[in-house]
């Protein structure tokens, strides 16, 4: 029985996309672990922000109260029920990275895709406000359904390799397409008169979390371009995902157009592995027939094997069940993201509270309302309640000359984590307030976090907040004066802060 079948024979194939997207999937993983295990211990670490021990054991003691029993191993998924110790937590977050790298590899990747969606998990569940980003969301949904789309195989060849069950891809690109469509849906459900008025972006550059130098040019560009770019950014994220469900051509314009807004956010903001998990997913968009007419980008063989050699592909009766029971869950959160109720949406709501645990069907939406203004948080410490001095963060806007940095596609989670707090109050704040007694104890862990220790390991009497008002420079002042912000003091953030006596 001859096992290579010639392409022209055969409908479209996607064994050659398959095969990148996974090993870009390891690539995403490896960026996602190993920036957590340079932060772990800062923010969830025995000494850290959020310590995972004390959450875990607040955890047992309310599971134990309501006689819980074995439940709480699904309300609650994570690894970290072993120990919850800094070693241990170093150790998940960089066995993750080591995994991640024998996927890139092409070693048993289904068994691989399953200990890293295993091991992400673990860490989200114990990271509180920390792993909850949208691209978490984003990793896990996406390497949950990879597993089904990695060939039942010891090795994933690197030229080559078997077409993906249909059922699997599809769930994949239904993926994509709630992503930027959600994306587009919640911009225009919220309401915000900024994404109405197409004067969004006229805002953004300056008020996101970790702008790229390239983000302080952009907000100079005249407002019809802002609004051009807003008309345009809606365009993709309303229109193009329709063109991943058509005839071949539209598809390859749908994830040109896809990938071309990735990169130009890429650009302008640090997102973390965001935009590259995106662009992973788009290449699912890409059949072999396309990509062997690259030619000198990417060099593939002319023959794609059929399932039997190399591995075998999932039954169908296993892919099927995978949809049965995502697809009506991930319908009913995107339609709620447009503020629709369904018929027996109910039952459906029952089915995705049991499996919400698990963190891996999402609704997704990025800046449903702009933010028009750029608060900063200044901490500052005191040994004596009236010379202060600030503690610097690494990335986030502080010191007026300091440049925006290129940090992407690492996350500096504190630094992220200041910018929403700078959004809300003090009091509602509860990890801001652990972050200031953190500074007050000075815990060596959570300084690592900071470009610097001000006190020189001895800890400061007292801590205090301030708020101000930051905006980008405009060109004439950063000539002047080379600086590349200008701010204004709003007030307190929160009261000075000290362990009593």
């Amino acid at each position: 029985m001859n096992l290579l079948t010639p392409r022209s024979s055969q409908p479209s194939s996607y064994a050659i996309a398959t095969g990148l997207f996974l090993r870009m999937l390891g690539l995403v993983y490896l960026i996602a672990f190993w920036s957590l295990a340079v932060q772990i211990r800062g923010l969830i670490g025995h000494d850290g922000i959020l310590p995972a021990g004390e959450y875990l054991a607040a955890a047992s003691e309310w599971a134990s109260s309501q006689q819980m029993g074995l439940d709480r191993f699904r309300l609650l998924p994570t690894l970290c029920w072993i120990s919850t110790s800094d070693a241990f937590l170093v150790a998940l977050s960089a066995g993750g990275a080591v995994l991640a790298v024998l996927l890139m590899i092409g070693l048993a990747p289904v068994v691989l895709l399953l200990l890293l969606w295993i091991d992400y998990l673990s860490l989200s569940v114990v990271c509180g406000e920390f792993l909850q980003y949208q691209w978490d969301a984003l990793l896990l949904e996406t390497g949950l359904l990879a597993i089904f789309l990695a060939p039942l195989a010891l090795w994933l060849p690197f030229r080559g390799g078997i077409d993906p069950p249909r059922i699997s891809r599809w769930l994949l690109w239904w993926l994509l397409f709630r992503l930027l469509f959600g994306s587009g849906v919640v911009k225009l459900a919220s309401g915000d008169p900024t994404w109405a008025n197409l004067t969004a972006l006229a805002f953004h550059y300056e008020t996101q979390p970790l702008p790229t130098p390239v983000a302080w040019y952009a907000h100079h560009l005249p407002l019809w371009f802002h609004k051009v770019s807003t008309a345009g950014t809606l365009a993709v994220e309303l229109l193009v995902p329709w063109l991943f469900f058509g005839p071949r051509r539209l598809r390859l314009i749908g994830c040109g157009l896809s990938v071309g807004l990735q990169v130009i956010i890429w650009t302008t903001g640090n997102y973390t592995f965001f935009n590259l998990l995106t662009i992973a997913l788009c290449l699912l968009l890409l059949d072999d027939r396309t990509l062997e007419q690259v030619g000198t980008l990417v060099r593939v063989p002319a023959m794609v094997q059929a399932a039997g050699q190399g591995g075998t592909r999932w039954p169908v009766w296993i892919t099927a069940v995978v949809a049965l029971v995502t697809v009506p869950v991930s319908f009913v959160v995107l339609t709620g993201s447009a503020r629709l109720d369904l018929p027996g949406s109910a039952i459906v709501e029952r089915i995705a509270g049991f499996i919400a645990p698990f963190r891996s069907v999402n609704r997704y939406g990025l800046f449903s309302v702009m933010t028009t203004t750029r608060p900063e948080i200044i901490v500052e410490g005191s040994n004596d309640g009236t010379t202060w001095l600030p503690y610097e963060f690494k990335y986030k806007a502080g010191d007026l000359s300091r440049p925006p940095a290129w940090v992407a596609p690492h996350q500096p989670r504190l630094d992220w984590q200041m910018w929403f707090a700078a959004l809300g109050q003090f009091d509602q704040e509860p990890w801001f307030r652990n972050f200031c007694g953190r500074l007050l104890q000075g815990s060596p862990s959570v300084l690592e976090l900071l470009v610097s220790d001000p006190f020189q390991g001895s800890p400061p009497k007292f801590v205090r907040s301030e708020l101000f008002r930051y905006h980008f420079s405009d060109a004439a002042t950063r000539r002047r004066e080379h600086t590349w912000w200008t701010r204004e003091r709003l007030g307190p953030y929160s009261p000075v802060l000290s362990f009593k006596q």
